[in-house]
């Protein structure tokens, strides 16, 4: 073996190099291993088209806590994000449109045009949310009571349970609704209009590959809206220099550090001895000795293909390879001649720099879904659009622009043997005839386009399944149990293996909050106390 680490780390993208970041600030000598020649995982930023650059796999900016951003000191590196006015715009098939976001009385103003009661009932919508969305925020920082560590589940239990049990009895009521609900009827009980209901609604299969009809989807939505955007809650950004630049961003903090990072470095196997991990072999056969082996990879990847069988337990095995992955999402990214102008809204504004939601009711999101799992596509896509270039002239030529196209319903996996090698581009047409639906001119504006399939962001992100969140966010594979009972608190089923992926509490997004935590719980084990507590 080469040098030995005190940790290594599969995978550079942002939640492992969070994690890197708070173990070499701790004195720790770590090394992170990307298997692509770019740093950045999923967050990336990509030239797709002569002169057009744009967020390859994710594509904006809300769900990044805070406290990692202070805490690598982003913004001093140049760390930027501009807001939306609106946080997204949902054209409507009978010509009228729908503006979300941009201030209450704005919102309320929008809503108006389609229910007066939708309007009045809004600010008791966004208190029951924002109470709800509190509390965990404060809990994704924190790792999950873990079942098995004896007194410290019952000690992490209590704390952590503290403030839900301190909520009014119709704020836990508003608890039990968001966790186990679907999206539909959660708000169905709020709203009247179906624009309305189809606003909030989306964000509930963003990445999810359900209906707004599928018990827990309500949660989903809930995920969505934890983020802040420059000190104000629930707001959305576009990061100025695409998403990789703050992966960028981070790489360069991290080797300020001494942290070392080897792209082109895919990891083949995680190398055990004696029921412990030891350090990993590279495709290349270089072998790292390692004190710790840390995963930024999905528990699918982790555990189907890097870990040899014998090496786990028989009952982890077995459930591990029950995990469910699979978000049913397609990305494209698109070169355009000029901007798209929509018949409900044709000239250039506000609309353009939000989120362009197509899907304008619950019906579509569930017709796209029941199309999926029948024939492995929508034949009308969700589609969320949105236009960098507008207010980042860094992405495209002049007078030209960029957009991200991020898709849903896809099957993870085509039915009748198909393969999304073949079908890929007929699901593009698909995509683009959908929007030029909505905005005539549209396709003939497409200079050039860049296509992720489920089988294209598993091949080049290792996102198994195409699964953008490492995993399903069910109520099943939640908080102690992502991705399993037992391992809920970032450490695999072998001693000196842990996991800071999405694929562990809190789940997807640009958080950096499964790297935070990680890192705090690997720091914690190395002290007498914490070794312990792992015995107690």
């Amino acid at each position: 073996m080469s040098k030995r680490y005190d940790a290594v780390i599969i995978g550079g993208g942002h939640n492992g190099l969070v994690c890197a970041f708070y173990l070499a600030r701790a004195g720790l000598k770590v090394r992170v291993l990307e298997r692509r020649d770019v740093i950045g995982g999923a967050a990336v930023t990509e030239e797709f088209h002569p002169g057009f650059r744009n967020s390859v796999a994710s594509y904006t900016v809300s769900l990044l806590n805070p406290k990692v951003i202070a805490d690598m000191r982003l913004a001093d590196h140049g760390y930027r994000v501009i807001e939306r006015p609106y946080s997204n715009f949902l054209p409507q098939d009978d010509g009228r449109y729908l503006l979300l976001g941009g201030g209450l009385e704005r919102t309320q103003a929008e809503f108006r045009k389609f229910s007066n009661h939708d309007a009045d009932v809004l600010p008791q919508y966004y208190d029951a949310l924002e109470t709800v969305a509190d509390v965990l925020r404060d809990l994704s920082l924190k790792a999950p009571p873990n079942v098995g560590d004896g007194v410290k589940t019952l000690v992490d239990a209590a704390r952590q349970g503290r403030r839900l049990a301190g909520l009014p009895v119709e704020k836990q009521r508003d608890v039990l609704d968001l966790f186990v609900k679907s999206a539909r009827t959660f708000l169905d009980s709020w709203f009247e209009s179906e624009a309305v209901k189809a606003a909030f609604g989306f964000d509930a299969v963003v990445g999810n590959y359900a209906s707004p009809d599928t018990p827990g989807s309500a949660y989903v939505l809930l995920h969505h809206v934890f983020g802040e955007v420059n000190g104000k809650k629930g707001a959305w950004g576009h990061s100025v220099g695409g998403m990789g630049k703050i992966t960028e961003i981070m790489a360069n903090v991290c080797r300020d550090l001494g942290v070392e990072i080897s792209l082109e470095s895919p990891v083949e196997k995680v190398l055990v001895d004696g029921g412990k991990a030891v350090g990993v072999r590279l495709s290349g056969g270089e072998e790292i000795a390692a004190e710790r082996v840390i995963a930024n990879v999905g528990p699918k990847l982790l555990y189907d293909r890097m870990i040899d069988a014998s090496d786990l337990p028989a009952d982890f095995l077995r459930r591990i390879r029950a995990f469910k992955a699979g978000s049913g999402t397609f990305r494209m990214n698109v070169a355009l001649s000029e901007l798209p102008r929509f018949t409900s809204l044709p000239e250039p504004g506000e609309h353009l720099q939000s989120g362009i939601i197509i899907a304008p009711t619950l019906d579509y999101m569930d017709r796209a879904f029941l199309d999926a799992k029948q024939y492995g596509m929508s034949k009308r896509p969700i589609v969320e659009m949105l236009i960098p270039s507008i207010v980042d002239a860094s992405l495209a030529p002049p007078g030209q622009h960029v957009a991200s196209l991020f898709c849903q319903q896809f099957a993870p996996e085509l039915p009748d043997g198909r393969s999304w090698d073949d079908e890929r581009e007929t699901a593009a047409d698909v995509i683009i005839d959908t929007v030029e639906h909505y905005a005539p001119g549209f396709k003939a504006s497409v200079i050039a386009r860049q296509i992720h399939s489920p089988l294209d962001l598993e091949r080049k992100f290792g996102l198994v399944g195409g699964d953008i969140m490492h995993g399903n966010m069910s109520l099943d594979q939640l908080w102690s149990a992502r991705p399993m009972l037992g391992h809920g608190a970032y450490r695999g089923p072998l001693k000196g293996l842990y996991m800071c992926g999405a694929g562990t509490h809190p789940g997807g997004g640009v958080t950096g909050a499964p790297g935070h935590n990680a890192a705090h719980e690997i720091l914690a084990d190395g002290t007498l106390l914490g070794r312990l507590f792992r015995r107690a």
